[in-house]
């Protein structure tokens, strides 16, 4: 039997969200705003789709809610203080691309903002799912178009190579991870044995 600790229920999500770390942009009008979110993933490949958790008392919420449209991005280890930064700090108070000196291109197909120097950026239209969003926190997007740094994504995969740029992992208090190094594994089967027994 594997050895076990138990872990307190409230930080049971600790053990699950280490996936890639996203900022989440949005434009209402001329406004413009970012945040970072850990909560964040894939839902189906076509139309592709994402999920990320918006909580209520955000900016980004209330814009992603009145534009209908938002943005996933995944920063390296090189936005990792910009991304502390744009979670930390409310966009009801300051506009955080001017405060941190966030640079931006706009989206094609929704015109939302699409920060400098990240490995992937997606955009998307919300598909409105009332009750989740009320109840859950959670928004669901259909991806509309989406780029790479093609010195980590090419040809439809991952190659983060050893000393160079990859995504980073929040797991709380101001700390993150890496992803590590690539490795390989079958999945074939073993030969059926002759002494099935």
């Amino acid at each position: 039997m594997s050895e076990r600790l138990p872990v307190p229920l409230e930080k049971a999500y600790r053990l699950m969200n280490h996936g890639p770390t996203v900022l989440v942009s949005s434009r209402h009008g001329e406004a413009v705003n970012v945040m970072a979110a850990s909560w964040a993933m894939p839902l189906d490949f076509a139309p592709p789709k994402v999920a990320v958790v918006l909580d209520k008392s955000t900016l980004t919420r209330r814009m992603v809610e009145a534009s209908g449209e938002f943005a996933l991005m995944v920063p390296s280890r090189e936005l990792a203080r910009l991304t502390l930064q744009v979670g930390g700090a409310t966009g009801n108070e300051v506009d955080k691309f001017a405060a941190f000196g966030a640079g931006y291109w706009t989206g094609t197909q929704t015109g939302v903002p699409l920060l400098d120097g990240c490995l992937a950026w997606l955009e998307c239209r919300l598909l409105p799912e009332p009750h989740i969003q009320d109840t859950y926190d959670l928004f669901l997007g259909e991806v509309v178009a989406a780029w790479a740094d093609p010195a980590v994504f090419r040809d439809g995969h991952w190659h983060m190579d050893e000393g160079g740029k990859k995504s980073i992992h929040y797991v709380a208090g101001g700390h993150f991870f890496e992803t590590g190094a690539a490795f390989e594994a079958s999945a074939e089967l073993p030969e059926p044995s002759n002494n099935a027994g």
